[in-house]
């Protein structure tokens, strides 16, 4: 290769870790609602600390561990967010989540969510992957299907991708057409999908092989 197609190709290569870094904090910045309209608490579980926020008792955020345990409260302290102590009704959301992480599955949607201001298209996914029961998963496809949207995968995939509550709203049960993982917004990307779906004793994840 010729040192000016090395140089383009070097230059190419640092816009590409430029966005990706500029998709990481934008998805940051979205997972902890502003302190004025909700309050925050991070919580220990068996796959490390979550961050749960939430406004007059109803879940509207929600953040699976990173690799730093000390990386949310720092996202906290960038925010200028303190934590608050959850409520009643937040702890039994807690104890709920913490036992699921466990090997306990529940379906968690017992917990009630705000998903105020989100486009419709967007809640009618959510709605439909949060049927899903721990064990089982759709593919993006059908979940663009029973949206009443046949065609609509990707449109499905970018809303996933969006999800402000993973794991209550379950994101990481929806797969593609041949089972495969094919990205996660989540921290620690689809290692952490496959670790949530080997958890829940999902059939093909988890499982020992012969070999």
């Amino acid at each position: 290769m010729s040192a000016p197609a090395r140089r383009t190709e070097a230059a190419r290569s640092e816009r590409a870790r430029s966005e990706r870094a500029r998709s990481e904090r934008a998805r940051s910045e979205a997972a902890l609602p502003d302190q004025a309209r909700a309050d925050t608490a991070l919580f220990q579980t068996a796959i490390g600390v979550c961050a749960i926020s939430w406004r007059a008792d109803a879940v509207v955020g929600f953040r699976l561990p990173e690799a730093d345990p000390g990386a949310a409260r720092e996202r906290l302290r960038r925010a200028d967010i303190t934590e608050a102590e959850p409520t009643e009704v937040i702890r039994a959301a807690i104890d709920g989540v913490r036992a699921h992480l466990a090997g306990e599955p529940d379906d968690l949607r017992w917990i009630r969510l705000d998903l105020a201001g989100l486009p419709d298209f967007h809640r009618t996914v959510y709605e439909i992957t949060r049927a899903i029961d721990p064990g089982h998963t759709l593919s993006y496809g059908q979940v663009a299907e029973r949206a009443g949207l046949p065609g609509a995968a990707q449109a499905v995939g970018q809303a996933l991708g969006r999800n402000p509550i993973p794991l209550i709203i379950p994101c990481h049960r929806v797969l593609a057409a041949d089972h495969a993982l094919h990205g996660f917004s989540a921290p620690g990307g689809i290692g952490t999908k496959a670790r949530l779906l080997e958890i829940e004793r999902t059939p093909g994840f988890g499982e020992p092989t012969l070999f």
